[in-house]
């Protein structure tokens, strides 16, 4: 098996988007890093260049007064200082209005232009002034604005016409400075997260991949399984329950291998008990024609028995290819059906009632002509499992002030029968309960496997009923419960017209 790419690189060979050329997680967090990145730069880049804009306009304004101070306390000022001064500041006009009066403070020659934008400082919005800003950028040089500055204490407002090109040329090295600044953060803050992704998450998550690639090459060794780190994160979380799974699908696994190795030794050993009972069935032909009213007696059921045994042992092979088969339902009598079980599992007549040769008592308390709708054969099954089980639970206890008894007993509850079997032993143990009916896990004695519950369980599914084991002691009660078939109306009618 070729080994399965842990690093999240290349293509896979199957799967859905087979042959497509897959894009890195961390190419993917790099990429985001850097758009997300972008936008804060963009939401910092627009207020700035605004803010930027406006400074630069208060510092004319600003110079527009020292001019207009230095201008009002010189009684003559010449044209060439004028133009100097305005020159310096690539104005072409200044005024200072006091309501509605307006008063020339200085102007060029030639007279000004036409003004392309006014610009107040007045009437702030800062959303306006980014916008605003980013205008001015797409704008281009050799417009002229008009710059009317807020109302200082004295209700004056400088008046200043001059041309944009020196702000707008200043914002330009401002914005590269700026985008240069932000590309260098962008680097320095994509590598970085790059870097403590890639450790924190990144790593660790090819980690456990790796594991699940290495794990699924061979689940039964258990080197393979991954051996969590120190975290105490969600990572971490995440290896433990890997390592959790691992381990209980290995077990499974292994479970599985061995139960499969062990169904083939079953079947060779049961293919030759099979032979071995077909042998028997014939000598058990040859009893029959021995004219004793003893062994006339008890041929039948030993023939019965013998039938059964052979059954059972076609089923056994049989069982690996459809289960169970399904119940042949026939209506039967429930005490004939416990009296049958009883004499098989070895309960004989005592002065007291039925009881096993042990010293095990067997009662039976079933109402007269209680009926159930059920398949013969499995019902035997079941209720000899379970009193099997019954009489080893036990068989341990010697001591004669004990009371050791086996109940069969039987109900109907409108369409549902239940049959239950119960002990006064020692209990099933807490432990064995969780699998008390899953097949080599819910063996409650020691060496025992835990099939005969199982197939009790199986047995009472295929019948749409339950096993279920009741806590109402003392010992072990084990309550089945069988429903009745169900009708189908419509093939009943149909039947029905079929005949009339």
């Amino acid at each position: 098996m070729a080994e399965a790419k842990t690093s999240g690189e290349g293509e896979r060979s199957d799967g859905p988007g087979a042959g497509r050329r897959r894009i890195r997680l961390s190419t993917k967090l790099v990429a985001l890093t850097a758009l997300f990145v972008v936008v804060a730069e963009i939401l910092v880049f627009v207020p700035s260049l605004a803010h930027f804009r406006i400074n630069r306009l208060n510092e004319m304004v600003q110079r527009a007064e020292l001019v207009t101070m230095a201008l009002g306390n010189t009684p003559t000022v010449g044209r060439s200082l004028q133009d100097g001064l305005l020159a310096e500041m690539n104005a072409s006009a200044i005024a200072v209005r006091s309501g509605t009066m307006r008063r020339l403070v200085a102007m060029s020659e030639p007279p000004p232009t036409a003004v392309d934008r006014v610009i107040d400082l007045g009437a702030p919005a800062m959303w306006r002034w980014s916008f605003a800003g980013l205008e001015t950028l797409w704008a281009g040089d050799g417009r002229t604005i008009r710059v009317l500055s807020a109302t200082d204490e004295h209700g004056h407002v400088i008046d200043l016409v001059m041309s944009e090109t020196p702000i707008r040329q200043a914002m330009v090295r401002f914005s590269a400075n700026l985008i240069a600044v932000s590309a260098g953060i962008l680097v320095v803050v994509a590598v970085l997260t790059f870097l403590v992704l890639r450790h924190m998450f990144l790593r660790p998550l090819d980690r456990l991949s790796g594991a699940m690639a290495r794990f699924a090459t061979d689940p039964e060794d258990p080197e393979r399984i991954i051996r969590p780190s120190a975290r105490d994160d969600e990572i971490g979380d995440a290896e433990h329950r890997l390592a959790d799974l691992q381990r209980d699908l290995a077990g499974a696994l292994t479970q599985k291998k061995h139960l499969a190795d062990l169904g083939v030794a079953v079947s060779k050993i049961n293919h030759d008990l099979r032979n071995m009972l077909a042998s028997a069935q014939l000598v058990t032909d040859r009893l029959s024609a021995i004219p004793d009213a003893g062994v006339q007696r008890f041929v039948p059921k030993l023939v019965a028995t013998l039938d059964r045994a052979i059954a059972y042992s076609r089923a056994v092979l049989d069982y690996g290819k459809t289960g169970e088969a399904p119940p042949v339902r026939r209506l039967m009598s429930v005490r004939r059906l416990m009296e049958d079980v009883a004499e098989l599992a070895g309960a004989r007549e005592s002065g007291d009632g039925l009881a096993f040769d042990d010293g095990v008592a067997l009662a039976i308390d079933v109402p007269a002509g209680l009926e159930i709708d059920a398949d013969p054969d499995q019902m035997f099954r079941i209720l000899l499992n379970l009193v099997r089980n019954a009489r080893q639970a036990l068989e341990g206890d010697n001591d004669p002030a004990l009371v050791r008894r086996i109940t069969l007993s039987a109900g109907r509850r409108g369409a549902v029968v239940t049959l239950t079997v119960r002990d006064t032993g020692p209990g099933v143990p807490a432990r064995a309960r969780d699998n008390l009916f899953r097949a080599f896990q819910g063996g409650v004695r020691a060496g025992g496997t835990g099939l005969g519950l199982a197939i009790c369980a199986e047995l009472a599914r295929a019948h749409g009923g339950a096993i279920e084991l009741v806590e109402d002691g003392p010992g072990a009660v084990f309550r089945v419960s069988i429903p009745d078939r169900v009708i189908d109306l419509a093939q009943h009618d149909r039947r029905r017209s079929q005949r009339s």
